[in-house]
């Protein structure tokens, strides 16, 4: 039988619109109650035995048996000897990516990751003080696939960011270690690394162990037990986000080739069954090319089975009236990935509010992102960039507020203070703001 990918075909102007779209929509980020349960029994675990519960896991879920964790950290020499065994052109693309993404994170730091200070009328300070965080665990996902790009986008903006130790974890099943993962950690400067990977990597880095540093957040994706990992030890370190499967919305006014937006959706598609790929466009007859450009190029395409299945389970071409309700939908969509397929993307880019990124231009391919163009590829999922950011600098550091208060600005202030404390009842409050007036004020 030929594999088939078919989008689920809508039209804004059907009646059942409304309902078939929230279908398709509808994906449920609950975890399976058995993968929570044994999260639980890992993270109590390393939490109780350190090392000894690490090595346990990872000996029965990756075949990786060692006789300490020294065994499993892999060295700077190592990193470095995995960077000049690499091809040229890998070990080019490499250093190209890294120098694209270190120079947006700079630029981003440079906008808001500043400290920043004024004084008032009276003489008071008031400001800003941003600091970096100590240390932090980036978390790479290994096995099926290893994700180099994911070592550089996070460690890059830490390491910007000014953390002072950066520790990396990735699962190495059966020893097998992707030189080019080991590769991008040298070149993004992480710390210290550890071919360790599930919710007993989490754990460890949450908690620390013997020999694993505990750190101050945690950054990453990987799979359910992972996620599941995050969630629990959330409180005690930072996480980044509880990451959904991969997204990708694009808006399409037509002039963009076919083929081109095909293979944009394909690209998310690929990822895992689960993920999605929607295309919104005012051209109906549009829409019927890419179906035909989806049909002719699957077959070339070697996770062709995993594309079919993200398609029919969860893709969608949809017919709209016009661009301005294409944007309208993509904003109640609030999508990991937007691109905007039009000759004239500067004037649909105001009218969308939320996404993790938006891609403007034909020529713009989210697979550019992903890789090399600078901003971060770590992006919220499943509607939350209604509310939250991509992975940047911010997230690597924490913010003080900065007080100095002059004598004459106690005066005005304490005046306040003491009206609005007795007004909470917390009469301590108020008599400390009270003590610091002079006397003729009192």
């Amino acid at each position: 039988m030929t594999l088939q990918a078919r989008p689920l075909r809508l039209s804004t102007q059907s009646p059942d619109f409304e309902t078939r779209f929230q279908q398709r929509l509808h994906w449920s980020a609950d975890t399976d109650a058995e993968i929570e349960n044994r999260v639980a029994d890992i993270l109590a675990a390393v939490q109780q035995e350190g090392d000894a519960a690490v090595l346990r896991f990872t000996e029965r879920f990756d075949g990786m048996a060692a006789p300490s964790l020294h065994e499993l950290e892999l060295t700077q020499a190592e990193l470095k000897a995995a960077f000049d065994a690499l091809p040229d052109a890998q070990r080019h693309a490499l250093e190209f990516a890294a120098a694209r993404i270190r120079s947006y994170h700079e630029a981003q730091k440079k906008a808001s990751g500043e400290s920043w200070s004024y004084r008032d009328a009276d003489g008071s300070l008031l400001g800003q003080k941003v600091t970096p965080l100590d240390r932090v665990g980036i978390y790479v996902p290994g096995g099926k696939a290893a994700y180099p790009s994911s070592v550089l986008m996070n460690a890059l903006p830490a390491h910007v960011a000014g953390v002072g130790e950066i520790i990396m974890v990735v699962p190495t099943p059966r020893g097998e270690k992707n030189q080019l993962v080991l590769a991008a950690a040298y070149v993004a400067g992480v710390s210290r690394a550890f071919t360790i990977g599930g919710a007993q990597a989490v754990a460890a880095l949450a908690y620390g162990t013997q020999t694993v540093p505990r750190v101050d957040k945690i950054t990453g994706p990987g799979n359910a037990y992972v996620a599941s990992a995050k969630k629990r030890v959330f409180g005690l370190v930072g996480i980044d986000m509880i990451a959904g499967p991969s997204e990708i919305l694009v808006l399409a006014d037509g002039s963009t080739p076919a083929d081109w937006v095909a293979m944009d959706l394909f690209s998310q598609a690929e990822h895992d069954e689960l993920a999605q790929s929607i295309l919104l466009s005012p051209d109906a007859d549009y829409l019927d090319r890419v179906q035909a450009e989806i049909d002719r190029l699957l077959p070339t395409l070697p996770r062709a089975e995993i594309i079919a299945k993200s398609l029919n389970g969860r893709g969608a071409l949809i017919h709209t009236r016009s661009m301005e309700e294409a944007c309208e939908i993509s904003n109640r969509i609030a999508p990991e990935h937007l691109e905007v397929s039009s000759n004239e993307p500067h004037r649909w880019e105001p009218l969308l509010r939320h996404a993790g990124a938006i891609f403007l231009g034909a020529y713009t391919s989210e697979s550019l992102g992903d890789y090399c163009a600078g901003p971060n590829h770590v992006l919220p999922t499943s509607g939350t960039a209604r509310f939250s950011s991509p992975l940047g600098v911010l997230d690597f550091q924490k913010r003080s507020s900065i007080i100095e208060v002059s004598r004459e600005g106690a005066q005005k202030l304490g005046k306040v203070a003491h009206i609005l404390a007795e007004g909470e009842g917390l009469q301590a409050h108020g008599q400390a703001a009270v003590l610091r007036l002079d006397a003729d004020s009192r």
